[in-house]
Formats: C-alpha cells, sequence, structure tokens
C-alpha cells in the first residue's frame, strides 16, 4: 500500500501513521502529541485553506497544514 501525506487525505478518512519528514526535535514534538508510527489518525475536518481538524487517540486537535505535510500515513 502507498503512502500519501496528512495533509491530503480527504475528511473523513482514517489513517495510520507511517514517518515523518523532519529532524529529531520535530519527530519529539510530534510524538510528545500522540503522533508516533503505527497510531490511527481520522481527519474531522479538512478545508483547502487553514489546520487540519484530527483525531487522534480519543482527542481531537487542530495541526497545521506545514506540519500535516511532513507526515507520511497509509
Amino acid at each position: 500500500m502507498s503512502t500519501m501525506l496528512l495533509s491530503m487525505v480527504p475528511e473523513g478518512d482514517e489513517v495510520v501513521i507511517v514517518s515523518f519528514r523532519g529532524g529529531s526535535r520535530f519527530v519529539q514534538k510530534l510524538a510528545a502529541m500522540g503522533f508516533v508510527p503505527g497510531t490511527k489518525v481520522k481527519v474531522e475536518k479538512s478545508q483547502n485553506m487553514g489546520p487540519l481538524i484530527v483525531s487522534i487517540k480519543g482527542s481531537r486537535m487542530a495541526i497545521g497544514r506545514g506540519i500535516a505535510t511532513k507526515i507520511e500515513v497509509r
């Protein structure tokens, strides 16, 4: 199965985090927010502009598009 960026996932779809495109500090920051490889993420809201609203580990949070373009999912 091929991967894509979290920023490209349509609203309502659930995906699994595969990897990150960033340095160790970036990866540590994401891990502190619950974003680790193997974790399921559901895109609740994704508009052309502005942040994505995602559900992860029972919580909803907003993440910027810049961050979402560095998270690879399948």
